[in-house]
């Protein structure tokens, strides 16, 4: 079984660390009500099978597929089930998954267009690309 990662970025083959995403739902009087416990997204790296996967209430719905080199890894397509969409799944699972390959110090290269988006919105992870590759991926230091 692959590591399981929490979305801070801290590693535990024991015993996932997780948020809790709650859920808001709008009362009577419009203020925000929190249900606790909505869904518990959990990241795992499966590198047997070449992905990160996102696991919530016990089922994968979501992934991170990458292909792997000496000090780099390649992100080439990721994919949330639709019944998630507007979760922020998506952003949690590639902040795992970057967060991850800054930790085992490779370079990121963002094939997909996701994980490209979501770097170029998120400039703390730029420098995880390598300057000379930029350009191609349409990231730039400005």
């Amino acid at each position: 079984m692959g590591n399981r990662i929490s979305i801070s970025g801290r590693t535990s083959t024991s015993q996932a660390i997780v948020p809790t995403l709650c859920a808001v739902r709008w009362a009577v009087s419009a203020w925000p009500v929190r249900e606790s416990n909505a869904m518990t997204p959990t990241v795992t790296d499966v590198p047997e099978r070449g992905r990160f996967e996102i696991d919530v209430d016990g089922g994968v719905v979501g992934v991170a597929e990458y292909q792997r080199r000496p000090g780099a890894i390649a992100f080439v397509h990721t994919e949330i089930n639709a019944a998630h969409d507007g979760a922020g799944l998506g952003a949690l699972l590639v902040t795992a998954a970057l967060d991850t390959a800054r930790a085992q110090g490779l370079a990121v290269l963002p094939f997909c267009p996701f994980v490209r988006g979501f770097i170029d919105g998120h400039r703390e992870y730029l420098d995880l690309v390598p300057v000379e590759r930029r350009a191609k991926f349409g990231l730039d230091d400005g």
